[in-house]
C-alpha cells in the first residue's frame, strides 16, 4: 500500500511543497513515481518522514537530520532513541508550564518571585549541538560568550537590527527586486556587516565572514525552513540566497 504526496502531506500536517523539497535534497525520496508522474510513498517512507519530523521538532536542521539518518538502519531502534528525546522534551515543557504557573500564582498573590523557579526548564543552549556540528566548538563558545556578555538593552538592539534586516529583505522580495540590483546588493552588504559583528563567525572580525561561510549560510536559508521563515518563506529565502551569492562573487 502507498499514498500520494497530497495524502502524506495532509496526514503529516505538512505541505506537498515541503515533501518535494525533501525529495530534491535527498532527505526523503518517494517510493515510486506513478504513471501519472505523481510521487507515491509506502509505509517505510512514512516511518522515515515521522523520524524527520520528530527531529525537526527537536530543532535540528535538515543537513543535521540527513547525517543522523544516514548512520541509522534499524527503524525500531532509531524510533526508540527519538522517543527518549521526546520524553526529555516533554519533561522540559512540563517544567516550563510549572514555572509559568508558579509565576502567575505568585504575581496574583503579591508574593516574592524566585528567579530559579521562574526560569526552570528554559534552555537557551538548545541549539548548541547543531551549531558545533556546523561550525565547530570555537564558533559556539565565542558567540555564546559574546551574547551572554551583552546587556539586556544591547540584546534587544541586536534583535531589532536582525528583525529590521529581515523585514527589508521580505519587502524587496515582494516588490520583485532582482538579486543583482543595487538595492539587493545593499541589503547583502548589510547582511555581511551584521554577520561581521558576531564573534565566532568563520572569518569574522575586521575582515568579515569568509566567502565559503557567506555562501554556505545563504544556501542554508533556503534548505532550512526555520531560516526561510525569517525571510517570508522559501521564495523570499531564495531571493536572499541569490543576492548573497552575487555579492560574494563580486566582493569576497
Amino acid at each position: 500500500m502507498d499514498w500520494s504526496i497530497q495524502d502524506v502531506a495532509n496526514m503529516a500536517g505538512t505541505t506537498s511543497r515541503t515533501l518535494r523539497h525533501y525529495d530534491d535534497i535527498g532527505l526523503l525520496k518517494p517510493t515510486r513515481i506513478g504513471s501519472n508522474g505523481y510521487r507515491r510513498y509506502d509505509e517505510g517512507a512514512l516511518v522515515r518522514l515521522q523520524r524527520i519530523l520528530l527531529l525537526r521538532e527537536l530543532g535540528l536542521g535538515l543537513s543535521t537530520i540527513a547525517e543522523a539518518l544516514e548512520g541509522e538502519r534499524e527503524n525500531g531502534e532509531a524510533l526508540r532513541v527519538h522517543l527518549h528525546w521526546l520524553r526529555k522534551e516533554k519533561e522540559r515543557l512540563e517544567r516550563q508550564i510549572t514555572a509559568v504557573e508558579h509565576t502567575i500564582m505568585k504575581l496574583e498573590r503579591g508574593e516574592l518571585l524566585m528567579a530559579e523557579e521562574m526560569f526552570d526548564g528554559f534552555d537557551h543552549t538548545q541549539h548548541k549541538d547543531e551549531v558545533i556540528a556546523r561550525w565547530g566548538t570555537d564558533a559556539y563558545v565565542k558567540s555564546n560568550e559574546w551574547w551572554n556578555s551583552q546587556t539586556d538593552a544591547e540584546q534587544r538592539a541586536w534583535k531589532q537590527q536582525s528583525e529590521d534586516l529581515c523585514r527589508a529583505w521580505i519587502d524587496a522580495s515582494r516588490r520583485g527586486i532582482t538579486p543583482a540590483s543595487d538595492e539587493a546588493q545593499s541589503l547583502s552588504q548589510r547582511q555581511f556587516e551584521w554577520l561581521r559583528g558576531v564573534p565566532g563567525t568563520p572569518g569574522g572580525g575586521a575582515a568579515g565572514p569568509t566567502k565559503e561561510y557567506f555562501v554556505g549560510l545563504a544556501e542554508m536559508y533556503v534548505a532550512d525552513e526555520r531560516f526561510a521563515a525569517n525571510y517570508g518563506g522559501l521564495e523570499g529565502a531564495t531571493f536572499v540566497r541569490d543576492a548573497m551569492q552575487v555579492y560574494a562573487e563580486r566582493n569576497l
